[in-house]
């Protein structure tokens, strides 16, 4: 079963330390595969590390948290070559798929070459949860803000688009993320967007923010836009706290 709706879970989050492993997963992504409405079988999660290079430590990591939390796992690697002879047909036949952090500018290069990016866009409308962190949040929305290019962090225009807003993440963890994004979306480089404390995820349905929720106390979700003086209006939106 997938979700009823098209469904993106965007987070800056959904990764906690484990116990058993390094990391295990997180109560926002537990959520995502939730949101799939999967019964009587191990939900089909694919883990897409595009954005870190498909760094094999770090597919080799989500192995052992996907196991430990009972889901049948998977990979889309792209480095050096694809390792399914259809990504298409791959990710139509999951019923979540996590897209891991890092360079989302790398990311956009790399699906624009090999055709994820309309591959997602048809397993989102098949509904197929989307769900991913920081880079893996960014990549839906028409852009954000991004250490891609250096440690002083840019803008990024060119998002997927499939949410048509703007994404800040990592908002109360990183200095320059929150001046920074006021400032693009003050002088239009980004459209009015919403963003994440560390945390801290945003839940759409269609193009529709329906719900900001949280794995971690007091992290909150913001939305931020343009006001009539010119200048970015950030509030503060109300935030579901995730147990455990």
């Amino acid at each position: 079963m997938t979700a009823e709706t098209p469904t993106i879970l965007a987070t800056s989050g959904g990764v906690v330390s484990g116990v058993r492993s390094h990391w295990s997963v997180g109560p926002l992504t537990h959520h995502a595969v939730e949101l799939a409405g999967v019964t009587g079988r191990a939900p089909r999660v694919c883990f897409v590390g595009t954005a870190s290079g498909d760094a094999s430590s770090l597919t080799a990591g989500f192995y052992d948290m996907a196991i430990e939390a009972g889901f049948a796992p998977s990979h889309l690697r792209l480095f050096t070559m694809p390792n399914v002879p259809d990504i298409r047909e791959h990710l139509l036949a999951q019923d979540v798929v996590w897209v891991f952090g890092g360079s989302v500018a790398g990311l956009l290069a790399m699906w624009e070459l090999h055709g994820v990016g309309e591959a997602m866009r048809e397993a989102w409308q098949a509904g197929v949860v989307l769900t991913g962190v920081s880079a893996g949040s960014l990549c839906w929305h028409v852009g954000g803000t991004t250490d891609s290019f250096g440690p002083d962090l840019r803008p990024i225009t060119n998002g997927l688009g499939f949410l048509p807003y703007s994404n800040g993440v990592h908002y109360d963890s990183e200095d320059q993320r929150r001046p920074l994004y006021h400032r693009l979306i003050a002088d239009q480089t980004l459209p009015a967007g919403y963003a994440t404390d560390d945390g801290v995820g945003l839940l759409y349905r269609g193009t529709e923010m329906v719900e900001a929720i949280a794995e971690r106390d007091r992290a909150g979700a913001y939305w931020v836009e343009r006001g009539a003086d010119g200048a970015a209006v950030e509030t503060a939106l109300d935030v579901t706290r995730l147990p455990g």
